[in-house]
């Protein structure tokens, strides 16, 4: 290149090129979050409102019946007299073998399965979350210790392990004991996805820094690793909420659930399938019931772990 020759160079006068204006941060917007993002994705879909609705109306009849209905499901309430009545004279969906009153039955049966499937879940879900914890973010010996016991309790199908128990147990039976016995069989799926989440965020940059900083081990799991991975366990704890109700009526339906001085929709349908033919209605609005209970925890379970995912929102 010849030494005279000369090198032009244009450049936007910098009126054009606003760089302050493209790069300007803005402080007053609010910050974003993973939690923020799904509830937003959430609340967009009519399907949520309809299931939370329906989970509303089914909480508010398993802790209030009594607003629903004036006679008791059991008891004096129940007349072999009324044996088999047809709806009227006082009882809306009839009586059953037993002259009770089913709708009163289908009203008091909500309390039983929702408290069962509720505490079984809460306590599956605080025994896997304290195990799948520690297992994930100390590794090592405990890691292989408690991952083989998990697989011995995920062998064993949760309604065959619970039938075994509840028929050799010795301590009567009542909602607390079946959802323990729930939650002793249901924990291990919990703990599994808790410990793959932890495995993940330990090692995350925010917890290289805690360490960096000295953070013990022990706050860091609290305070960090253990909040940024609930996303996944939340979402599997509301679908178990719905499998654990299936599996009091399956107990229930077998008569190896509640007593029968407790009305249960499982033992109203294993009392109706008798009268299958001739008066299905003893066996239709329990399983109805259970049917849409199941399907709305099911149903919000499966928006839940779509919001969290932005894979799936990308989707849509």
């Amino acid at each position: 290149m010849p030494s005279n020759h000369k090198i032009q160079r244009y450049v936007a006068p910098v009126e054009e090129t606003p760089v302050a204006a493209v790069d300007a941060v803005k402080f007053d917007g609010k910050a974003s979050s993973v939690w923020g993002d799904a509830w937003k994705d959430m609340r967009s879909r009519w399907l949520t409102w309809a299931c939370l609705a329906l989970i509303a109306l089914i909480a508010v009849v398993a802790l209030f019946p009594q607003l629903f209905t004036s006679q008791l499901p059991t008891g004096a309430a129940c007349d072999i007299a009324n044996f088999r009545q047809a709806p009227g004279n006082g009882h809306v969906l009839g009586t059953d073998a037993q002259g009770c009153d089913v709708y009163s039955r289908l009203i008091y049966g909500t309390r039983a399965s929702v408290t069962v499937g509720l505490v079984a879940t809460i306590l599956a879900t605080l025994v896997g979350c304290v195990i799948g914890a520690i297992a994930g973010f100390y590794g090592g010996w405990l890691d292989a210790v408690v991952s083989r016991l998990g697989d011995i309790f995920f062998a064993i199908p949760t309604v065959l392990g619970a039938i075994v128990v509840m028929q050799v147990m010795p301590w009567e039976r009542n909602a607390l004991t079946l959802a323990i016995v729930l939650a002793v069989f249901g924990w291990p799926q919990i703990a599994r996805i808790m410990r793959g989440a932890v495995l993940s965020a330990k090692n995350a940059d925010y917890v290289t820094a805690s360490i960096a900083l000295g953070v013990s081990r022990a706050k860091i799991l609290v305070k960090h690793v253990v909040p940024n991975s609930l996303a996944p366990v939340i979402v599997i704890a509301t679908v178990s909420l719905g499998v654990f109700i299936v599996s009091e009526a399956s107990l229930s339906f077998l008569g190896l659930g509640l007593p029968l001085s407790t009305a249960s929709w499982g033992a109203d349908i294993s009392a109706g399938r008798a009268t299958l033919r001739t008066d299905p209605a003893l066996i239709f609005w329990p399983s109805l019931a259970l049917a849409l209970t199941v399907l709305a925890f099911m149903t919000l379970g499966d928006i839940v772990r779509d919001a969290l995912d932005p894979k799936a929102r990308a989707r849509r």
